[in-house]
C-alpha cells in the first residue's frame, strides 16, 4: 500500500476572517452577533435557546431581540404563543431580510478585500510556540 498523506487544516480560529458592523448612528447598530442570534432564533423558534447556543442569558438574548424591534419599522421577531410545549419566538419577514442583506453585504466585502486579507497575513508573526511555513 501507498503512503496516505495527511494536510493540517488550519482551525476555524485561526482563520482570517471578516467581520461587519453596521453603524446606523444614535447608538443604533447591527453586526455578526445580533444576526446570529436572528439566526438560532430561526433554527430553534426560541430566544432562549438561541441565547444558550451563543453562551448568553435569555435576558441578554432578549435585550438585544427587544433593541432590534426597536431599531426597525416593523418587528424582527415576534412571539409566539403555543400549546403543549408552551410559546416560542418567530424571525418576522423583515428579520430574514435583515439576515440576508447583511450576509450578503458580509460576502460582498470578504470578497472585494481578500487580496488584502491574504497580504496582511502574510505580514503576520507566529503564534506564540507555531512556525508559520
Amino acid at each position: 500500500m501507498g503512503k496516505v498523506t495527511v494536510r493540517k487544516t488550519p482551525k476555524a480560529a485561526e482563520k482570517t476572517s471578516l467581520h461587519l458592523r453596521i453603524d446606523f448612528g444614535g447608538e443604533r447598530s447591527i453586526g455578526p452577533g445580533k444576526v446570529r442570534l436572528l439566526e438560532l432564533i430561526n433554527e430553534t423558534g426560541s430566544i432562549s435557546a438561541a441565547g444558550r447556543a451563543l453562551a448568553m442569558s435569555y435576558r441578554q438574548a432578549w435585550l438585544l431581540i427587544d433593541e432590534l424591534n426597536h431599531m426597525f419599522r416593523e418587528p424582527v421577531v415576534t412571539a409566539q404563543t403555543g400549546g403543549g410545549g408552551g410559546g416560542g419566538a418567530v424571525v418576522t419577514e423583515t428579520g430574514n431580510d435583515i439576515v440576508r442583506l447583511y450576509r450578503e453585504m458580509e460576502r460582498r466585502a470578504y470578497g472585494a478585500s481578500t487580496p488584502e486579507m491574504r497580504t496582511l497575513s502574510r505580514l503576520l508573526s507566529a503564534p506564540a510556540g507555531q512556525k508559520l511555513h
